[in-house]
């Protein structure tokens, strides 16, 4: 069946199981550079590598932004590098990523080991996923890149009491290797039985030549569409890194806060099946202009309110949002410069994220040592939110534009 035939979730996994499974492996690998993974090992890993929490830290934040700039770089080679050789050269860095990380008895080592696998999971293999999905779909990209979100949820939701319940028996070092082995044998799978697409140009020179007008960082849709595509990472990395100041400006408790953020987690399933689906049949630029809107309202009920009630709007609110913000920027991305050229553009988002990612906590906890506090902090969130919607709509109209030319 086509590709492009319009489908429902059951038929869209039937026909393309092997596309679905490929973009679905890669984002869910991609948990292995996380950070919510890579911080429950910061201890051992700080130990082993013999290193204070606050210079693990500034390592930590000097490989993100780094690899910032690598994904700029690598990013667009899946333009015209084969998926297949692709996937198979990330995996392989990543292991040997992961290896010098447990294995080196030298800290530069250990180091250059976390960076390949932020680099290569984080950052690369999120991106050929999401990619593979945004470009190989059309009628159906919604619907294929909301099941494909579901990867990293379901990474957040089954990883961390995995490698709890492994810790009873194995060392951390142990842990990583039979998590990894099983990550392995499953792309091995892959690579054997499934049919895997090509490349959108056989090599480099034919996609700059294919490139119509000008960079995307010259043009001026792409900066004013970064900024709310950016809202939501930017502003939920300072909510999570400063949840103690949070809760405790807000009034709530840490256990309101935990069971609010499995919350967050539990409702990004199924609405980001609705997200996906709610693109396809409604399209990207009615579902672009409304996804911020449960964030903007919880940030206002979250700073009125505050209490565990508020935490509880802002974190229902943020996961309502974030269940579909992937599945709209990818959609947007391909809208406006084409599934071509999908991979370049796309690293250069990815890149944009990072590099705002780094700066919030910085932000945030300047203002902190201010003594502001935490709900004039969320009004600002607010205000930031509201201020890159507006940006956006000139960018938002061009989508619309070129989907009816």
């Amino acid at each position: 069946m086509d590709l492009n035939t319009p489908k429902n979730y059951l038929s869209l996994i039937k026909n393309h199981a092997g596309l679905l499974s490929i973009a679905f492996l890669a984002v869910f690998t991609g948990n292995l550079g996380q950070s919510f993974f890579i911080g429950l090992f910061q201890a051992p890993i700080s130990q082993t590598l013999n290193l204070s929490a606050g210079e693990f830290g500034s390592i930590y934040s000097g490989i993100t932004i780094f690899g910032g700039f690598m994904v700029m770089y690598f990013g667009p080679k899946i333009d015209w590098v084969s998926p297949k050789r692709y996937a198979i050269t990330l995996l392989t860095a990543l292991t040997i990523g992961l290896l010098m990380l447990t294995l080196s008895p030298w800290w530069a080592l250990g180091v250059l080991g976390l960076g390949l696998l932020r680099l290569c999971g984080q950052g690369l293999m999120t991106h050929l996923g999401s990619t593979l999905a945004g470009r190989e779909f059309d009628v159906n990209r919604g619907r294929a890149l909301g099941f494909v979100g579901l990867a990293m949820p379901s990474g957040e939701i089954i990883l961390p009491p995995l490698t709890a319940l492994l810790l009873v028996w194995l060392t951390w070092q142990q842990v990583w290797w039979c998590i990894l082995a099983i990550i392995i044998v499953s792309w091995l799978c892959l690579f054997i039985f499934v049919d895997w697409p090509n490349a959108p140009h056989e090599h480099k020179a034919a996609a700059d030549k294919r490139l119509q007008g000008s960079s995307p960082l010259r043009e001026l849709r792409f900066w004013l569409l970064m900024p709310m595509l950016s809202a939501l990472p930017f502003t939920l990395t300072g909510i999570f890194v400063y949840q103690a100041q949070l809760t405790e400006s807000l009034g709530a408790s840490t256990t309101t806060y935990a069971l609010a953020l499995t919350g967050m987690g539990m409702i990004r399933f199924p609405m980001a099946l609705l997200g996906g689906r709610w693109i396809d049949d409604l399209g990207v630029n009615l579902i672009a202009r409304l996804y911020l809107l449960p964030f903007a309202i919880a940030l206002l009920g979250a700073g009125l309110f505050g209490g565990n009630i508020g935490i509880w709007i802002l974190m229902m609110g943020a996961g309502l949002s974030m269940s579909m913000s992937s599945a709209v920027s990818d959609s947007l991305l391909t809208k406006l410069w084409g599934r071509e050229h999908l991979g370049r553009v796309r690293s250069l988002r990815s890149a944009f994220l990072v590099f705002s990612t780094g700066i919030c906590p910085a932000l945030l906890g300047f203002l902190l040592d201010a003594d502001v506090h935490f709900q004039h902090i969320l009004f600002g969130m607010l205000v930031f939110v509201i201020i890159a919607w507006l940006m956006a709509q000139m960018p938002i109209r061009q989508a619309h534009q070129q989907a009816e030319a």
